[in-house]
């Protein structure tokens, strides 16, 4: 976004490197555990660097578990890399892959995988999106 486009999958490397550096520049600042997060793109984006900068967990909004129509293009290798506790929070109309699909695509992982409603934008019902992150960040305090 910082460049003025949408984030693509070719440019999932200078996302993780964006992400790198940020994290590398507010690292000073960071006093206990760090919960990396983001939201499509950007869930992507913080399960790929959870492990190499030290996250404690990850928090997925409308994790993009595959492009919409392509089920055969899966990204579940980015969640089940992640060796911290990891929310997932997906609206049960997603077309990047709804609930069901992303617990059915994590096997044995860990993962939490909460439904609410609405689609990948996860606007339909905000106050249960809250409700998920909070519940679970309460219970990893």
């Amino acid at each position: 976004m910082a460049g003025g486009r949408q984030a693509g999958g070719r440019g999932t490397p200078r996302l993780d490197e964006g992400w790198t550096a940020i994290h590398a520049g507010i690292a000073d600042l960071l006093t206990g555990p760090v919960v990396f997060g983001g939201r499509s793109a950007g869930a992507r984006v913080a399960c790929r660097t959870a492990g190499p900068l030290g996250a404690t967990a990850v928090l997925c909004l409308a994790f993009p578990l595959h492009p919409p129509g392509k089920p055969d293009k899966s990204r579940a290798h980015e969640l089940t890399g992640v060796d911290v506790p990891v929310l997932v929070v997906q609206g049960d109309s997603d077309a990047f892959g709804g609930p069901a699909e992303v617990q059915g695509a994590l096997g044995d992982h860990r993962a939490q995988v909460v439904a609410v409603r609405g689609d990948h934008a996860l606007k339909a019902d905000p106050s249960a999106v809250r409700s998920a992150v909070t519940t679970w960040l309460a219970a990893l305090a």
